[in-house]
């Protein structure tokens, strides 16, 4: 079985009958459901034909954010009327993760995050462009209405990072979420057309003016370091071009600091297992390279990401190259050894496949 074949049979064992993707069943930390991983994950499946599977992606995320209605409503409310998320908490605000059965998860991580809230978003959007299911986006016209009233009303707010980090910045990355979902919504709903271009426009110049720093883009308003996601502001957020100097200058600065082999890192101060290379940031770095016609570099990545499959699958992270040893022990004995399959590692080796057109 071809590792194309193999990712894709084991997302669809690791989908919930509500239409979760659990990102990793087998590791404690990773049992449930999170709206960005879990939407690269279907687009992912989108890019190999597996319409149904995302289709019922998105009808999870339809549930989820009508089971939060009134707790979405609510921080709407409270953002507009001055209050700030430090008073009451962060736990005033919609999770970040979920169970398959749509409730939230209590933990240690930061819980509000507002990237995969633009995430599903653009995802959507991206799922009825490839499958033609247009009655999907008045399915769930609600949902999507909600979402956007939310994230218009927050993203100005400090929340945690993709990497449920940082919860006291503002990111770069997660405003690159939410102006993709705001940018992909805009066709479906023309009577807010103009709202949403400016709103869009709004987020695209804070980025710009604020999310940047000696010529590129920057992990957080205040932290200049670099962070191997911000890839994501080019594919697929379209906040810059992939040609683009900032983003040039990003990735040259990605480049230096955090690929190590074929395998990237996080950012520079990453501790979390050490530090290790992450599959999925190496897969994006690939998309990058074919997007920009660096052909044969992004084809060795692939065939490094195929050479770290493992019995169960493809790893989060591996460790060829660990910024930080003495951390990678101590997260084993905290939590074991790092999670595989993940099956967000699957999804984006899948969409660099598809980029490459090559089989594996």
């Amino acid at each position: 079985m071809t590792l194309i074949e193999e990712s894709v049979k084991l997302i669809l064992q690791h989908q919930a009958s509500t239409g979760a993707y659990l990102a990793s069943p087998a590791f404690v930390h990773y049992q449930y459901a999170w709206l960005r991983d879990g939407t690269f994950t279907a687009y992912a499946m989108n890019r190999t034909g597996n319409h149904e599977s995302a289709r019922k992606f998105y009808q999870w995320c339809d549930d989820v954010i009508r089971k939060h209605e009134a707790k979405a409503r609510a921080a709407i409310t409270a953002v507009k009327t001055g209050l700030d998320n430090d008073k009451a908490g962060n736990d005033r605000f919609l999770h970040t993760r979920y169970t398959a059965d749509g409730e939230e998860v209590a933990g240690e991580w930061g819980s509000f995050q507002l990237d995969g809230y633009g995430t599903w978003l653009w995802g959507l959007a991206e799922h009825v462009r490839m499958s033609g299911e247009y009655d999907l986006i008045h399915e769930l016209k609600p949902s999507i209405e909600l979402t956007i009233d939310y994230v218009v009303a927050c993203w100005q707010l400090p929340n945690f990072d993709c990497w449920e980090e940082g919860g006291d910045r503002i990111h770069p990355v997660t405003l690159g979420a939410i102006y993709a979902g705001i940018k992909a919504m805009e066709p479906y709903l023309p009577d807010r057309a103009f709202e949403l271009a400016q709103e869009g426009e709004a987020i695209r110049q804070f980025i710009r003016e604020h999310g940047t720093a000696n010529g590129r883009l920057i992990k957080s308003v205040g932290d200049h370091s670099v962070d191997a996601s911000l890839l994501w502001l080019a594919l697929p957020y379209g906040v810059v071009d992939v040609d683009d100097p900032l983003m040039i200058r990003t990735v040259q600065a990605i480049g230096e600091e955090l690929l190590a082999g074929y395998g990237v890192h996080r950012y520079p101060a990453d501790t979390y297992y050490g530090g290790g290379q992450w599959l999925l940031l190496s897969a994006w770095l690939g998309w990058y390279y074919v997007k920009t016609g660096r052909r044969e570099e992004a084809e060795k990545i692939a065939a490094w990401i195929v050479s770290q499959r493992q019995a169960s699958g493809l790893p989060e992270q591996v460790q060829e190259h660990l910024l930080s040893f003495a951390h990678y022990e101590r997260w084993v004995e905290r939590a074991g050894y790092p999670a595989v399959p993940l099956l967000w590692s699957h999804a984006m080796f899948l969409v660099l496949a598809a980029e490459l057109g090559m089989q594996y």
